[in-house]
């Protein structure tokens, strides 16, 4: 359960946006697309793969 303390005068606004951030940090959407289809182990560890070696690539450049 996300908590989101208030304080006295502060904008609801604010809250508001404290709560998305608490809230889109927890990675709960993210869980739910990926449950919504079923996706082979192969084709999991295929992306996986390629991320990394994208991510590497970009610290090479960087370097």
């Amino acid at each position: 359960m996300i908590i989101v303390q208030v304080k006295e005068g502060e904008n609801i606004e604010r809250a508001l946006k404290k709560f998305k951030r608490k809230f889109e940090k927890t990675g709960i959407i993210r869980e739910l697309r990926s449950r919504k289809t079923f996706e082979k182990p192969s084709v999991k560890k295929r992306d996986m793969m390629n991320k990394a070696i994208y991510v590497q690539k970009l610290q090479l450049r960087d370097e």
